[in-house]
């Protein structure tokens, strides 16, 4: 794996404007229906099995989130809360990044071994969570 600094040209997708608009969007719309009041999506998962799914609170958790309640929002789905710190993150450096006009900071030249590396942490991501889930968080 290798990181480097690349300045974009005028002809390249400028991926951190697009994904900082995308996911300040996400978080504007998920901000608006809570403030709305609008019922919450149902688990069709939960309903069919009785069992929370990988993403079962996830809801839940955002809503904590948004209002600065960072343990609860880690309570009702640890990897969701990752998912929200992780989105976060990037924004601020999307910010800075499109603040300055800095070089962008770029992954490149994954080996198979580092590929398959990333499927089994998302996959033993995903489990932990499950089992997280199933074990530990009442519903």
């Amino acid at each position: 794996m290798q990181l480097y600094r690349h300045q974009i040209t005028a002809q390249e997708i400028d991926h951190e404007l697009i994904w900082l608009l995308v996911s300040l969007g996400a978080f504007l719309g998920l901000a608006l229906w809570f403030a709305a009041r609008f019922p919450t999506p149902q688990c069709v998962f939960h309903a069919l099995t009785g069992l929370p799914c990988v993403t079962c609170g996830a809801t839940r958790s955002a809503f904590q989130f948004l209002h600065g309640h960072y343990c609860a929002s880690f309570f009702f789905n640890p990897l969701a809360f990752l998912a929200y710190c992780s989105v976060l993150a990037y924004d601020l450096y999307a910010l800075v990044i499109l603040a300055t006009r800095a070089p962008r900071l770029r992954f490149g030249n994954f080996s198979r071994s580092e590929k398959l590396l990333a499927r089994g942490v998302v996959i033993i991501l995903l489990a932990a969570n499950w089992l997280y889930l199933l074990t530990v968080r009442p519903l």
